[in-house]
């Protein structure tokens, strides 16, 4: 039994440098770092050997497309600009009860390559808030032991956005509690392209064997190489789609729809969400523990 339809009553419900590897007489440079990152992209495959996840826990990775927010101000008659102001606040209640209930990584859809396409004022607007979510929590992220990471295509960026980036990750870099990952100016399909292109180069100088390159390598490649791909993905707003986010990654990942827009979105729920996903029998291609009852 699923406990999301309570969502339904809600009065607002919506109608760095990547690591190189060793492959067969090819020497790369770095084996250790290849190998970390390797191994966290083979646990989808070691899950599969293993068995199905345990229902009952809670998930190491959630990851969070916040979708909604100029629904939500459109609803209340206020500019869209009120509405990413509310969704900053959501960011602020995911993270503290995302660490509280012990998810180990928590990756969210903060800026797509494809936002650059909005009005420039609602662009504008958003670097602004990104600046001063930084600013203003930078603090508070560190004291609460939040790692965080950036991933996307940082190349051309605006330089004060960049420096600020590139702070918050040095800032946090040895925290050990949650890993709060922002995806800006972060496409997969980007992401999957530029790894494509480093091995491709690679290739080319006699680095690397294009017939050694296996799913371990090309994911070690990817912006996400050194944490596991996400076990639960969320997107708000009632709306059924990846929009470009973790398509690699979310191979294997349960997807929950809510039906709220994300300035709405707090600890219930995430709760319902993770409860969702406590219901699911993650079986990675392999047979269920039903089916597997059923031909035994």
């Amino acid at each position: 039994m699923t406990i999301l339809p309570r969502l339904l009553g809600r009065t607002d419900a919506a109608t760095k440098p990547t690591a190189t590897a060793e492959t067969g007489s090819t020497a790369f440079r770095d084996k250790s770092a290849v190998q970390k990152t390797t191994e966290s992209c083979a646990s989808v495959a070691a899950s599969a050997e293993t068995g199905a996840t345990d229902i009952k826990s809670v998930p190491a990775h959630v990851a969070i497309i916040m979708d909604g927010n100029g629904r939500w101000a459109n609803a209340r008659g206020l500019p869209r600009v009120k509405g990413h102001h509310r969704g900053v606040e959501a960011v602020r209640r995911t993270v503290k009860a995302a660490s509280d209930l012990g998810i180990r990584y928590l990756t969210i859809y903060s800026f797509s390559s494809e936002n650059w396409r909005r009005p420039a004022a609602e662009v504008a607007e958003l670097m602004g808030l990104l600046k001063l979510f930084i600013r203003r929590d930078l603090g508070d992220l560190i004291r609460n032991g939040v790692r965080v990471r950036i991933i996307g295509d940082r190349e051309g960026l605006p330089v004060d956005i960049a420096a600020l980036l590139d702070e918050a990750e040095e800032r946090t870099a040895a925290n050990e509690g949650l890993t709060l990952t922002v995806a800006f100016n972060y496409g997969g399909r980007d992401e999957i392209m530029r790894a494509a292109r480093t091995l491709a180069h690679k290739a080319v100088a006699g680095e690397i064997d294009p017939e050694a390159i296996t799913e371990e390598i090309l994911c070690a490649h990817l912006d996400t190489a050194d944490f596991p791909d996400p076990d639960l993905l969320i997107r708000t707003s009632g709306e059924q789609r990846l929009s470009n986010f973790l398509l690699w990654q979310a191979a294997y990942a349960e997807l929950v729809f809510l039906p709220i827009y994300w300035p709405d979105f707090d600890r219930s729920a995430l709760e319902a969400a993770i409860e969702e996903f406590r219901h699911r029998e993650r079986r990675f291609g392999s047979l269920g523990a039903a089916a597997q009852g059923r031909t035994g």
